[in-house]
């Protein structure tokens, strides 16, 4: 792991699109409810790193006794900003014994993905 951290790589699934790039049409009032609470829990950036460590972890999911460290935090802040991501729908988690593991939800983080391809806008304003 990078002194940066883990870095968010998202695989492609087969989820139903939530809604077509915000460059091509306006977003749905149905899908900006639906979509801006994950954005909302991303703007905090332990969020976004707790989410960027989730998604890429190896075997697809990362114990939380493995989040803690990372942060100079205590572990009920960890745990409010895990509640959040969880809340938002980013990530999904099992308690096993002591210990929660967590993993990302693939079908949200395409359908953020899809409402921010960046390169349909730049191809659309090209032209």
């Amino acid at each position: 792991m990078s002194k940066q951290g883990p870095v968010l790589t998202l695989t492609p699934v087969a989820a139903e699109a939530c809604c077509t790039p915000l460059s091509s049409q306006a977003v749905s009032a149905e899908a900006a409810a639906d979509l801006a609470p994950a954005f909302k829990a991303l703007g905090d950036p332990v969020r976004l790193r707790l989410l960027s460590m989730i998604a890429s972890a190896d075997d697809g999911e990362i114990c939380v006794c493995d989040l803690t460290p990372a942060f100079d935090l205590s572990g009920p802040t960890i745990s409010h900003h895990l509640k959040s991501l969880r809340e938002a729908g980013l990530i999904e988690g099992d308690r096993r014994g002591t210990w929660v593991w967590y993993r990302a939800v693939p079908e949200k983080l395409a359908a953020l993905s899809a409402l921010l391809n960046v390169g349909t806008f730049t191809a659309a304003r090209a032209q």
